[in-house]
């Protein structure tokens, strides 16, 4: 018995021994690392030093140290920065959905400007910006170089002055300037209304207003419609929704899910990951969904669409989105400014990431671009270039196998048609969502 126990000290002995031959070398690198920051710190203060002492101009330290600490950040991805009091309070302002500037969302991509969307009934959205074009100067002033932030601020200014910006567009030759008044955004975050039968969901942006304007809206033309009975679906239009925030995807995906997986976040650390799941109750009780995306559809649009699609609850239709699959945390820091840091990645239920490759739709639908109307195709068709039919025929026979009502029936759903092929000149892709609604309802009432 001794010489067991002896052993089992002799080994548990070895053990510290070489735990303690292997940890000397880890110890000594950690220490080596720690010095190595230190000795970056000193670094970086010694050139703070020379700079505030020797610059041929005299410097603002603050201005200087918001800078480096921003650099920092920018350094990391496009999404995280430095937000000065001033810029920390504008956002806490837009997430509550008015706030001033042009109606544009923002990145960078290769130094210049990159438009994710323009928001729905802004400046921007008024004056021709599109989704993808780049911003090279701002007032006769190149962007190139500056951070996103700086960017920014130069295409801030007063409600009702102007600014002109130079846009660089795919398809388009040469870059050209848009001149745009700024304006006080005022953000409707949901706008309802019913083509059809087909009750339209336009999101515009995921803030503190996202979920409560989807129930109300919802309500609205379901009681204009006349129940639920006579409506054969729903159209969630994402397009150009720049996103906003995470827990707004998530109630407006809920509204549409009885059970089952939203999204989840994985951060650096696996314990800090988190899943968010739907609860019972659907608002558009079972009736299909088509859910409409296009490569201004980013963030938590994507986490809307990427949740509905897993779920097999809407098709997707339309382009490839933007893909920003990453979670952005805002963190107060001291004196009013907050540190916007990128913390997590998020992914679909299937567990898929969509960071930098996008939600792919179920029915590609390319937005056709219009031509440019000719003078020609503004002028009326005249009574002899009109096609004719045989109700224009003289001396034709009369349809004498139809009653009255039968008669207006017909003339009302020629009339549907109409509408339908004036909304496909309009917006394509929305009159394809709502075709394949149609369809869905004509098998369901054959069943």
């Amino acid at each position: 018995m001794k010489k067991f126990v002896m052993a089992a000290l002799g080994g548990t002995l070895a053990g510290i021994i070489a735990t303690t031959q292997v940890a000397g070398p880890l110890v000594a690198q950690e220490n080596s690392r720690n010095a190595n920051v230190y000795e970056q710190l000193d670094l970086f203060g010694d050139i703070f030093e020379r700079i505030r002492a020797q610059y041929v101009e005299k410097v603002d330290e603050s201005e200087l140290i918001e800078a480096a600490i921003n650099g920092m950040l920018t350094s990391l991805d496009p999404h995280s920065s430095y937000l000065s009091p001033e810029d920390a309070t504008a956002m806490r302002v837009q997430t509550r959905g008015e706030f001033g500037g042009l109606g544009i969302e923002v990145t960078q991509e290769e130094g210049f400007v990159k438009v994710v969307s323009p928001i729905d009934g802004t400046p921007a959205d008024d004056a021709g910006i599109e989704s993808g074009d780049f911003i090279t100067h701002v007032d006769g002033e190149s962007v190139l170089g500056l951070t996103l932030d700086k960017a920014v601020e130069m295409m801030r200014g007063p409600v009702g002055s102007e600014i002109i910006i130079t846009v660089v567009r795919e398809g388009e030759d040469e870059p050209f300037d848009v001149s745009i008044i700024r304006d006080t955004i005022k953000l409707t975050a949901v706008r309802t209304r019913t083509e059809g039968q087909t009750v339209v969901l336009r999101v515009t942006t995921f803030n503190d207003q996202t979920t409560p304007n989807l129930e109300a809206g919802m309500k609205e033309q379901i009681e204009l419609a006349g129940g639920m009975e006579n409506v054969n679906g729903f159209v969630l239009d994402l397009r150009n929704n720049p996103g906003g925030l995470l827990n707004q995807a998530i109630n407006v995906s809920d509204s549409f899910l009885e059970s089952g997986e939203i999204v989840s976040t994985r951060g650096r650390n696996p314990e800090d990951g988190e899943r968010f799941n739907a609860t019972p109750g659907d608002l558009a009780e079972g009736k299909p969904i088509v859910v409409l995306i296009n490569g201004g559809s980013a963030s938590a649009s994507e986490i809307v669409a990427g949740a509905l699609q897993d779920h097999r609850r809407a098709i997707v239709v339309g382009t490839k989105s933007f893909g920003k699959g990453s979670v952005q945390t805002v963190m107060p820091l001291r004196g009013d400014g907050a540190m916007r840091l990128t913390t997590a990645r998020y992914y679909t239920p299937s567990g898929r990431s969509i960071q930098a490759l996008g939600v792919s739709p179920d029915i590609v639908v390319e937005q056709p671009r219009r031509a440019p109307e000719t003078e020609e195709e503004d002028e009326p068709k005249s009574a002899v270039n009109r096609s004719r039919s045989e109700a224009d025929l003289r001396g034709r026979l009369n349809n004498d196998s139809l009653s009255e009502d039968e008669i207006r029936q017909i003339e009302e759903d020629r009339a549907k048609a109409e509408a339908s092929a004036k909304l496909r000149e309009e917006d394509y892709q929305l009159a394809y969502a709502i075709d394949i609604l149609k369809g869905l309802s004509a098998i369901e009432h054959k069943e």
